[in-house]
């Protein structure tokens, strides 16, 4: 199973930005569908962002587009979570994982089965 390991949360002030990152101990990142999740106290965890195994192709949840971005370099096994003009509701515990590129659609939650540890983002008022 592959591991992942979310880095760069942290506290940041309304209109900030983060940038977060998921190491993976993926032989091959480019075969898998790449997600980023969120859950705030209380709710369900939400699929935000998500990349395709292949083609270029990307998700965004409605309340994250034109300000997320998510990226991937492959040759470092690594995905990203670009994250710009942060707000308050932006606060949750934010996870990555891996889909296998059989297992479902890319933009579906469900198709997603290995997760990493979560990395807390705070966005102050």
């Amino acid at each position: 199973q592959v591991q992942l390991v979310e880095s760069g949360g942290g506290l940041v002030q309304a209109e900030g930005s983060l940038r977060l990152s998921c190491a993976t101990s993926a032989r091959t990142l480019s075969v898998y569908n790449m997600g980023w999740f969120r859950q705030a106290p209380g709710k369900e965890r939400d699929l935000v962002a998500a990349s395709r195994w292949s083609g270029g192709i990307t998700y965004y949840a409605e309340p994250v587009k034109g300000r997320f971005t998510i990226f991937r370099d492959n040759a470092k096994n690594t995905v990203y979570l670009q994250m710009n003009n942060l707000k308050p509701e932006d606060t949750a515990v934010y996870y990555c994982a891996t889909g296998a590129r059989n297992s479902g659609s890319y933009s579906i939650s469900s198709s997603y089965k290995n997760w990493g540890q979560g990395t807390q983002v705070t966005v102050s008022s």
